[in-house]
């Protein structure tokens, strides 16, 4: 049996504390008036927003200007035309800085978005990956289940973080979410949006959250039965419970292979109402097992360094590590797949969800691609590489900032545009999320014994080499 440290423990419950206290300041800190925003434009014109802003009132100033030069020149100058071009300056501007204002206060609603969904689906992945190993009755993985196990068990947690936020959006509590705004799809109002509009019958506030409840639901149902079989099969006199598993996860896997796709449309594409691409479903997917798979490696590695799972050997983890390489170079495909077919057609409507990444995000932007494939690439090429614990650990970490970053990259600029910084929200939410995660997972894994003794596979997981 697992024993959870105490210092471990602690070390959780810290980061929950700061990664908490830097959420609440990111909250506080946002601005609630356009006076605000005005005043924090003024204050950092060198920072993102600031530069914007400063563009967009100088670009109006100068043209504003330059029609009152030319008709003061032509002895044109009416005072009806002064005071209306005043007030267009003024409505301009009015509306730019009400534009910032509700990007900087989407920001710390997006910065905790987007840790909460990383850690998601980090142990939906993992269920994922488990479930596969189920399905294919697997002889190399049953030492490795209880790990798997415990990853998942933050599941629940995360579902119930996840429907929270949704819910706050539909009730407009935050406005990450641009099509729930009503007036876009009311043809009566100036603000209607025909495509939006067009999108309705699928993307509705109640339509969503049923959906939503549809995917959870069944993610969690999986997980807690196989979880309560695994352990029936223990304590079993046949292979009854392994053969329920089996069916249940060849089951799961179906459900799950539509409904992630409708789950990354719905809570991640939809951020860019008026973009889609087909093969956005698999790139999440690519994403999200390469996190899991990661995090099974990196987990294991920590309890076989503590001496725990005494029948794991550099196999297991040399099969971790491919699998690793194996998710980055299928990310990296999907991710230049999805790029290259939409660079070279070139269609108004589909590159602009790029051309407003590469120009906004671009050192992010690129930065993930370097850190998700060129650094797993080459330090996990070399199949030695592979057997060494420090190698893989140090990849992981990389690979998880990259993927961290990249559903940054996903949620940021539909919902604060140019207003982007790595600041207290940011850095607050993926610390308490962590620290919510780490506590969950290790302590889950104090709740049963470390092996699957019972597993008809375990004899030749116990000897697996490769």
């Amino acid at each position: 049996m697992y024993t959870l440290p105490s210092k471990l423990k602690l070390f959780a419950i810290i980061f929950m504390v700061v990664g908490a206290l830097g959420m609440l300041a990111g909250f506080l800190s946002a601005p609630s008036t356009t006076a605000e925003v005005k005043e924090m434009m003024a204050a950092h014109g060198d920072g993102h927003g600031g530069d914007h802003g400063e563009t967009v009132s100088h670009d109006n100033a100068s043209g504003l200007e330059g029609t009152h030069g030319k008709t003061a020149g032509h002895d044109l100058v009416i005072e009806d035309q002064d005071v209306a071009h005043d007030d267009v300056a003024h409505d301009s501007e009015e509306a730019h800085l009400t534009h910032v204002l509700h990007q900087l206060q989407n920001r710390p609603w997006s910065a905790l978005y987007i840790a909460s969904f990383f850690f998601f689906m980090i142990a939906l992945g993992t269920l994922a990956f488990y479930a596969i190993q189920h399905a294919a009755q697997a002889g190399w993985s049953p030492v490795l289940f209880r790990v798997m196990e415990g990853i998942t068990a933050y599941l629940p947690w995360a579902s119930v973080i996840i429907i929270i936020l949704l819910l706050l959006s539909v009730f407009h509590v935050n406005h990450i979410f641009h099509w729930m705004d009503g007036d876009l799809i009311n043809p009566e109002s100036p603000k209607y949006d025909k495509l939006i509009a067009g999108k309705s019958s699928w993307l509705n506030p109640t339509w969503f959250i049923i959906r939503a409840c549809i995917y959870l639901l069944g993610f969690n149902l999986y997980r807690y039965f196989s979880r309560k079989w695994t352990l029936n099969q223990d304590d079993a006199e046949d292979n009854r419970w392994f053969k329920k598993n089996f069916k249940l996860a060849a089951g799961f896997l179906v459900f799950f292979i539509y409904t992630e796709s409708m789950m990354s449309w719905d809570w991640i594409m939809s951020f860019d109402p008026h973009w889609f691409s087909t093969l956005f479903g698999w790139y999440v997917f690519a994403g999200m097992m390469v996190c899991a798979i990661t995090v099974i490696a990196m987990v294991t590695i920590v309890l076989k360094s503590q001496g725990y799972l005494e029948y794991v050997n550099d196999s297991h983890i040399h099969d971790l590590a491919k699998f690793m390489f194996a998710f980055s170079i299928f990310w990296t495909y999907l991710w230049f797949s999805q790029f290259m077919l939409i660079w070279y057609a070139n269609i108004p409507e589909e590159v602009t969800y790029f051309v407003t990444r590469i120009e906004d995000y671009n050192l992010p932007f690129f930065g993930m691609v370097a850190m998700n494939f060129i650094f797993p690439v080459l330090l996990l090429m070399n199949s030695d590489y592979k057997r060494v614990n420090w190698f893989v650990i140090l990849t992981g970490i990389v690979i998880l900032l990259g993927h961290y970053v990249d559903v940054f990259n996903m949620v940021m600029p539909a919902t604060v545009g140019t207003q982007w910084f790595i600041g207290l929200p940011e850095i607050g939410a993926m610390l308490f999320f962590f620290g919510l995660f780490v506590l969950v997972v290790f302590t889950a894994l104090t709740k049963a014994p470390l092996l699957a003794k019972r597993n008809p596979f375990i004899k030749e997981s116990k000897h697996f080499h490769y």
